[in-house]
């Protein structure tokens, strides 16, 4: 069954000043199986439970880091995808993924909305098979946000939360995160649909004495309730 609540997923090691990931499970299983076919396979009525997964991450988020709301509502920013990816795929995944949850947040009376404002400025190498370092070093500088839309998001006092369908490293999240607010535009937090880990236990705090992180790296309570 698939995950029907959000949980805090730090990567371990965890780049500097990200913001708070949530994630809905861990990548495997059922879930790792979706997202690939979504993905990779263009099975497009797939980014409808995956949007749902999304929506409650998004739902539960919001919930501990804006409990009295936003003024101007929230945003879901996708983490972009090269050109050429998209190219190859045929469609770009996490914005169709975000757009099914955002429905489904404002049919439970969540105020949210999806915004294009993040593309990646520079090329970058596939990040499969990277480790923590080399990923964020591929990654740094690699994003940056669009100037009119960023100013929009300012003008209305809207808060971003970036989202993706995997958490690994969280070197990703944090390049989004640190030319949204290069931008001027406040980030709540991440959300993603999973997050990966192995089995290694590791000192963990303020959710329990120990969790289990990723080769590299996101940690993930032991076991994550569905419902």
């Amino acid at each position: 069954m698939l995950p029907r609540s959000g949980h805090a997923a730090w990567p371990t090691p965890c780049p500097a000043g990200l913001a708070l990931p949530f994630a809905g499970a861990e990548y495997d299983g059922l879930l790792k199986v979706l997202v690939n076919a979504h993905k990779e396979h263009a099975q497009f009525a797939l980014a409808r439970p995956l949007g749902e997964v999304l929506a409650h991450v998004v739902r539960d988020l919001l919930a501990q880091q804006a409990p009295d709301g936003t003024r101007g509502g929230w945003l879901l920013t996708p983490v972009p995808s090269r050109r050429a990816v998209v190219r190859r795929r045929g469609h770009d995944p996490m914005l169709r993924v975000s757009r099914c949850a955002a429905a489904l947040l404002r049919r439970w009376g969540i105020g949210v909305r999806v915004g294009r404002l993040l593309v990646v400025g520079t090329v970058t190498e596939d990040q499969a098979g990277l480790h923590a370092g080399a990923r964020a070093a591929n990654l740094s500088g690699a994003m940056r946000c669009r100037a009119g839309p960023a100013r929009r998001v300012r003008d209305a006092g809207r808060a971003v939360v970036v989202v993706d369908d995997v958490l690994t490293t969280g070197s990703t999240a944090r390049e989004a995160q640190r030319a949204l607010e290069a931008a001027g535009v406040v980030v709540l937090g991440v959300a993603t649909a999973a997050a990966t880990r192995k089995r290694l236990p590791v000192r963990s705090s303020p959710d329990g004495p120990f969790r289990e992180a990723d080769d590299s790296g996101a940690s993930l309570p032991k076991s994550l309730p569905a419902d």
